[in-house]
């Protein structure tokens, strides 16, 4: 739902009261065009907004959106590929997917949440007969289990919180979405604790269902945070956003930083690199999807950025230098009183071992890299990190008879 936010605020039907139907993805399976979360509204004219899949399913869930407007009911739709009728609705790639389709009535509170200046960062929905939707603000610092919000939402009983906080507060922290199904408490029904009283007549009890939440989370960009205004540095830095990053540039060196090659940068800094990330790390501006390049190559600034740094919980902490750098390095930090369980967590040589030697080929190795480490890990991709790999860095040129510096 959240892709919809910029548009419907705009959106005439929307507007002028009509009433409208959201229908969401909320499971898929083998290859499908959007993600989970993607969301298109439909009208009671039939007008609509968004998309679901590029073309294949949607005029089904139009039918389907206007019959739900008509009953008034939600309902989970089930969309997949006909080998047998190639016009049947269906997915062509093959993927399958379960659409949530629910109405909202003329000033609904949820629309008025979805439609409202505020531009919710997340957003937990009640998909099955309880309903409601709670806006949430900061997904990074939601904690489930002090949110009255969510207690109204699910039902106030600890298993249930406890067990919603186990599922949601994920998604809502990774910036994903995803479907959370809660089992009822012993002896609730649709989230309410109902009693048997023994004098009571005999009476059919209704089977509890279980509580279904859909969990929508959009987080701010990721920073990387690249120390060293040089070559390596200018071509890293297209490289950071083209992966979606907040690029900052920092170096302390005005001469270096002000140079019009790094103006592309969403923030460029002159500062001491250790006393600028101490500073955005007190001020909470660093969260653990933070990444940080240290590509400076001096001593002087690396060694306090990188004490610094190791002692943060950032997703990624790589340096450029030697296999000889690496060790001065390594024993510098250990002098500083970097513990043994700090160091393991820098990648240093950085990048993966690719064998790059220009500075476009090293933003590749270490852009590789990180994307290694935050999804499988370095060692399924065919290529190690440098750091667990022997040997020169760069492959030596033929005529090259000397020690490789690099090595």
């Amino acid at each position: 739902m959240l892709d919809l936010m910029p548009s419907l605020g705009g959106w005439r039907p929307a507007v002028s009261g009509q009433r409208l139907a959201v229908a969401t993805i909320v499971g898929s399976g083998g290859s499908v065009p959007r993600p989970l979360g993607t969301s298109m509204m439909v009208s009671e004219n039939g007008d609509i907004l968004g998309s679901l899949s590029g073309g294949c399913v949607e005029g089904a869930v139009v039918e389907a959106a206007l019959e739900a407007m008509r009953d008034g009911g939600s309902r989970l739709e089930s969309y997949g590929y006909s080998a047998e009728d190639a016009f049947a609705v269906g997915l062509t790639c093959g993927g399958e997917l379960e659409v949530h389709i629910q109405p909202f009535g003329a000033g609904a509170p949820e629309l008025a949440v979805f439609a409202g200046e505020r531009r919710p960062a997340a957003l937990i929905r009640r998909l099955d007969a309880g309903g409601g939707v709670m806006v949430v603000e900061d997904p990074v610092r939601f904690r489930a289990m002090e949110s009255e919000e969510l207690a109204v939402l699910v039902g106030d009983h600890p298993s249930t919180l406890f067990a919603a906080a186990a599922q949601v507060e994920p998604l809502l922290q990774g910036g994903r979405a995803g479907l959370v199904r809660l089992a009822p408490p012993e002896g609730c029904i649709d989230g309410w604790v109902t009693t048997e009283r023994l004098a009571a007549p005999p009476r059919e009890v209704e089977e509890p269902q279980p509580i279904t939440l859909f969990v929508e989370s959009r987080l701010p960009a990721a920073r990387m945070l690249i120390f060293g205004a040089n070559d390596f540095g200018a071509a890293l830095l297209p490289a950071g956003q083209l992966l979606g990053y907040d690029v900052t540039l920092c170096d302390a060196r005005p001469a270096f930083a002000s140079q019009a090659r790094f103006a592309g940068a969403d923030q460029v800094v002159t500062d001491w690199p250790h006393r600028y990330l101490e500073a955005e790390a007190a001020a909470g501006r660093l969260d653990s999807r933070a990444v940080v390049c240290v590509l400076t190559h001096d001593p002087k600034f690396d060694i306090p950025l990188l004490k610094a740094a190791l002692r943060l919980n950032l997703s990624y902490v790589g340096a450029m230098g030697s296999r000889r750098s690496h060790r001065q390095r390594v024993d510098a930090l250990v002098e500083a009183g970097t513990p043994a369980e700090y160091l393991e967590r820098l990648h240093s040589p950085i990048g993966l071992d690719l064998g790059a030697v220009t500075p476009a080929e090293v933003a590749v190795s270490i852009t590789a890299e990180i994307i290694a480490e935050r999804g499988a890990g370095a060692k399924t991709t065919g290529f190690p990190s440098l750091k667990d790999s022997t040997g020169p860095i760069h492959p030596a040129p033929q005529h090259l008879t000397q020690e490789d510096p690099w090595t």
